[in-house]
Formats: C-alpha cells, sequence, structure tokens
C-alpha cells in the first residue's frame, strides 16, 4: 500500500531515503494464528476434515466397525495391559519383600559390629 510507504506519515518504516527494519518476528506475510493453528484456512479445513470423516466412516461401515466397538476394544486392551503390568509389579514386589528377609536382618549384624569396634 502506498499509505505504508509515505516517509511523511509519523512512525512510517521509511523515513526520508532510510529503510527501518521491522521489528524482531515480524512478517508482513505472516498467517494469523489461528491458520496457523489449523493448517491453513478455518472453511478449507472444515471441508478437508468432513470429507475425510465421510471417507473413514463408510469404510469402517463396510468393515462392520461401530466408535462403541472401537471405544471398548481399546478400553480392554488399556484394561488388559495395566493388569499385566501391576501383575508384573506384584511378582517384583514378591521379589523386594524376599531379598529384604535376608538382607537387612545381615545388614543390621554387620552394623552391629561396626559399632563395637
Amino acid at each position: 500500500m502506498i499509505v505504508e510507504q509515505d516517509p511523511r506519515r509519523p512512525g512510517s518504516r521509511y523515513q526520508g531515503s532510510q529503510y527501518q527494519a521491522p521489528p524482531h518476528g515480524y512478517s508482513e506475510n505472516r498467517p494469523s494464528s489461528l491458520r496457523r493453528v489449523l493448517g491453513g484456512s478455518p472453511a478449507a479445513v472444515f471441508l478437508r476434515l468432513l470429507f475425510l470423516s465421510i471417507l473413514v466412516g463408510a469404510f469402517m461401515a463396510m468393515l462392520g466397525l461401530t466408535p462403541a466397538r472401537l471405544f471398548w476394544h481399546a478400553y480392554d486392551t488399556v484394561r488388559a495391559l495395566v493388569d499385566l503390568g501391576l501383575e508384573a509389579f506384584h511378582d517384583f514386589g514378591g521379589w523386594i519383600i524376599a531379598g529384604a528377609v535376608v538382607v537387612v536382618p545381615l545388614w543390621l549384624i554387620s552394623r552391629l559390629f561396626a559399632v563395637s569396634k
């Protein structure tokens, strides 16, 4: 725009024949924050998501999948992994207790002999 390049305008970057650099991080062609977050204009992103949702929904319908089945399958999988992990910690805790039954009394005895010297 000609108005932005007018050297007579107060605060213009074009003071006489000298050019003032824009502030750090400023760009005239920089997209808005909303466009940067969405990855494009809101309308274009909405249309892309709508189209992909239709395709994925049709594919899921052909396979006989429903969102509820997917949710419960994911829930069962996570629950099985948690149960497996807790079972491993249960075994690990047993090892700790079994080792402590032997190690702690030996440590106490060694400390008592070290203090008596």
